[in-house]
């Protein structure tokens, strides 16, 4: 049985607050099963890394952002990375909660590892 998911966000609206939300809450609950969860943001997804763009994005419960969602999956024990495909520039800043920044072969390699299950979105 694999121990590790992990979880790439491709083609999901990084400005879609219902679409963040499960995935966020879907990786918070694994880690709170004691996975090992990694989200790795690559394509558009990347703008979430960016700081202050999470923050633009509302939940319908007043008051919460994207950000909000971030930081309870990483403090349940999700590890954020970014490609470096959808980093804006190598200098830009980013978010305290972005652990590492990977390229495509890790997530090949990982995606192919027998102990991972990989959940795109």
């Amino acid at each position: 049985m694999a121990d590790k998911l992990l979880m790439i966000l491709a083609n999901t609206d990084p400005g879609s607050a219902v679409a963040l939300h499960a995935v966020f809450a879907q990786a918070t609950v694994a880690a709170a099963m004691e996975y090992d969860v990694e989200i790795v943001l690559t394509g558009r997804t990347g703008r979430l890394a960016t700081p202050g763009y999470a923050e633009t994005v509302a939940l319908a419960e007043r008051g919460r952002t994207a950000l909000d969602l971030i930081r309870e999956a990483h403090e349940a024990g999700v590890r954020f990375k970014i490609c470096t495909s959808a980093r804006e520039s190598t200098d830009a800043a980013m978010i305290a909660e972005i652990a590492e920044i990977v390229g495509g072969a890790y997530i090949i390699s990982e995606a192919m590892d027998d102990a991972t299950v990989t959940f795109t979105y």
